[in-house]
């Protein structure tokens, strides 16, 4: 298929690159900085633009991946003139509905991943997650992700958004609880590299255990010697005490309902 990009960021880099290997073509990238839009494209082979009236028409397929805030402001601006091509963006938290009245043919593929634009990943392993607006204009996106994944799987937009959710708990608040601990160390001068070992781990175990048994740690019991011990080496960050402490409450609640479900069960 012939793709026009809208958005040149980390998940427009990755799936860009994704879907050139596959074999389709790029014939443009449209982003409005024009640093951000040449490096994509020199990547996939094709021109770039800032400008939203100079985006070409004739693709078969425009994939707006843009800021939450922007979407609806583009797709206003260039999905009436692409005909009868494809429109999707890629957004886990915004309706396919944004584009009503403005596309004749529209949907959704949204890869469940982080993304950074020079960390290489293997799409055929990350799940996508398509809605389509008619029937032959989800075989067509289905097409154009199972090009690229091996797991490929039709989701409305409020399930999607649920997953979303899902997605930021597991992964944007994960990774900033490693940026915190990061800080805690660097005040030492112990190298971060440290807690790979306990990282990994703890995302291996997952893999064979529900999370809510997975969890170890002084919360699950409500340890308060160690807690309040490490509370105290917080008094002067209240922030950090706080989400220490709210943390601590929600891991000790959720052991609490675990095992309540695990008696009822075997009674």
């Amino acid at each position: 298929m012939k793709i026009v990009w809208i958005g040149a960021g980390n998940l427009a880099t990755q799936l860009g690159e994704a879907l050139h290997r596959a074999g389709h073509e790029t014939l443009q990238v449209f982003s409005r900085t024009m640093a951000s839009a040449e490096a994509l494209a020199e990547r996939l082979g094709c021109p770039a633009t800032d400008d939203l009236d100079a985006v070409v028409p004739g693709a078969d397929v425009y994939i707006f991946s843009v800021k939450d805030g922007v979407l609806e402001g583009l797709v206003s601006r260039i999905a009436p003139r692409t005909g009868d091509a494809l429109c999707l963006h890629t957004a886990g938290s915004m309706p396919m509905d944004v584009f009503r009245g403005h596309a004749r043919r529209y949907g959704v593929l949204y890869p469940m991943q982080t993304f950074s634009k020079d960390c290489p990943v293997d799409f055929k392993e990350i799940p996508v997650f398509v809605e389509a607006s008619a029937p032959d204009v989800l075989a067509q996106t289905e097409q154009l992700a199972c090009s690229v994944s091996d797991r490929v799987e039709e989701m409305s937009t409020e399930r999607r958004r649920r997953l979303h959710l899902a997605a930021v708990f597991a992964c944007n608040f994960v990774n900033h609880c490693y940026a915190l601990a990061a800080d805690v160390l660097g005040r030492d001068g112990i190298p971060f590299d440290v807690m790979w070992p306990l990282i990994d781990e703890t995302a291996r175990k997952v893999h064979r255990l529900p999370p809510v048994e997975a969890q170890t740690g002084p919360a699950v019991r409500y340890d308060r010697n160690v807690m309040d011990r490490q509370c105290a080496m917080l008094d002067g960050e209240p922030e950090r005490k706080a989400l220490y402490e709210m943390m601590s409450r929600s891991i000790h609640a959720l052991a609490l309902r675990n095992e309540a479900e695990r008696k009822e069960t075997n009674d």
